[in-house]
């Protein structure tokens, strides 16, 4: 069992003073840190800050640069979209522009999802000529547009600059041969703004994650799994269809998502359970809010634990300290634990603890490796 709390790792609101994880209440979590082994996991390497994307597929043990995937795949595959080769996939953020078309907020306050599919219902209206637009909601201010046409290329610069008081970056050509996916993507941005430019508060689109259909190897082939996702959010359904696992959709609560979790346990043997909260108020900044997140999350461990997992693994894909408003290049907690587990002297879960643990500070890639072993699924190496 993996139970990624998205963002999990944080910072102190003050010097000396405590993370989110740190201050928040999490007995349970804390229970599993003493019975088990703890250290830091790097989701892709020191000082380099992940997207979601290249660290989930860390924890699924995927070398996470060789398999980076772009979002905009990601997501349509896990809205269930049709996703063909040669189509292009690209992720958007709804934002707020002011009048001399500066990013004032990249979320757009994070609208109701309602709004979205209104907002997405008039662009569908567009028209770019020689390539065919779809556009669809995703969630609150994200949503999904899939390009399908000839010569798509999605080596083109993001429009979205990452940070407010800037125009949109231009979608520039990275190679001579993304120029007319650069020239097809200004058309689509011209259209946005005059579609729903005088709208507010969602008045254009931020554009990221260009991606064609990934292919990996899926866990079943690479290890013999028969997994299953259990995630509310459509971006890591998106993952855990690329890694060959089995989506249950239709769950948009914790409570939904143990119910699952529960009338799954016979027929499945490896289970990715997401919790997005932590994540999103990390990146609104909200340090009491996303303390509170991780604490809705500790309250269900005891509902994992009656399924008497072998191994679980509680970890994040990355950080994302609320001083910071975004994901960040800190190591994560983690830790693991099951019958053949040899515990270490860390008696709870955070930063600091997890530091002193035995384990380290070590690649998340290798996650899925000590999984097995304490599984009993690895062979011997060698004579």
């Amino acid at each position: 069992m993996l139970l990624v709390l998205d963002g999990l790792g944080g910072l102190p609101r003050e010097a000396g003073g405590p993370t989110e994880l740190e201050a928040a209440a999490t007995p349970n979590l804390d229970r599993l840190a003493a019975e088990g082994q703890t250290g830091l996991s790097q989701p892709v390497g020191l000082g380099i800050t992940p997207g979601s994307g290249p660290g989930h597929l860390a924890l699924f043990g995927y070398d996470p640069v060789a398999s980076n995937i772009g979002r905009g795949a990601l997501s349509a595959l896990g809205l269930g979209l049709r996703l063909d080769a040669g189509d292009l996939g690209v992720r958007l953020n709804f934002c707020t522009l002011d009048d001399q078309g500066i990013v004032v907020d990249r979320r757009a306050g994070r609208i109701d999802t309602s709004l979205n599919q209104t907002l997405v219902s008039r662009l569908n209206e567009i028209e770019v000529p020689g390539v065919e637009l779809e556009f669809t909601t995703e969630s609150q201010h994200r949503a999904v547009l899939i390009i399908r046409g000839a010569y798509l290329s999605p080596a083109v610069e993001e429009t979205d600059p990452q940070t407010v008081g800037v125009p949109p970056v231009e979608p520039e050509p990275l190679t001579a041969t993304a120029q007319h996916t650069s020239a097809v993507l200004r058309l689509v941005g011209e259209a946005v703004r005059n579609c729903i430019g005088s709208e507010s508060p969602a008045n254009f689109v931020l554009m990221r994650g260009y991606a064609g259909l990934p292919e990996l190897e899926s866990l079943h082939s690479l290890y013999g799994l028969q997994p299953v996702c259990l995630a509310t959010y459509p971006m890591y359904k998106g993952l855990a269809r690329v890694a060959g696992m089995a989506v249950v959709d239709g769950l948009e609560s914790v409570d939904e998502q143990m119910a699952a979790l529960a009338a799954a346990w016979d027929e499945y043997d490896y289970f990715f359970i997401h919790h997005k909260s932590p994540d999103a108020r990390g990146e609104d900044g909200e340090f009491d809010a996303k303390a509170r997140a991780l604490e809705a999350m500790d309250r269900m461990v005891p509902t994992l634990m009656e399924l008497e997992p072998d191994v679980v693994v509680v970890t994040g894909d990355h950080s994302t300290p609320s001083r910071m408003r975004q994901h960040s290049w800190h190591p994560v907690p983690c830790l693991i634990r099951g019958a053949h587990v040899l515990s270490d002297t860390v008696q709870s879960f955070g930063e600091r603890a997890c530091g002193q643990g035995s384990l380290g500070v070590f690649p998340a890639q290798s996650i899925m490796a000590m999984m097995l072993a304490h599984g009993g699924r690895l062979q011997k190496f060698g004579a």
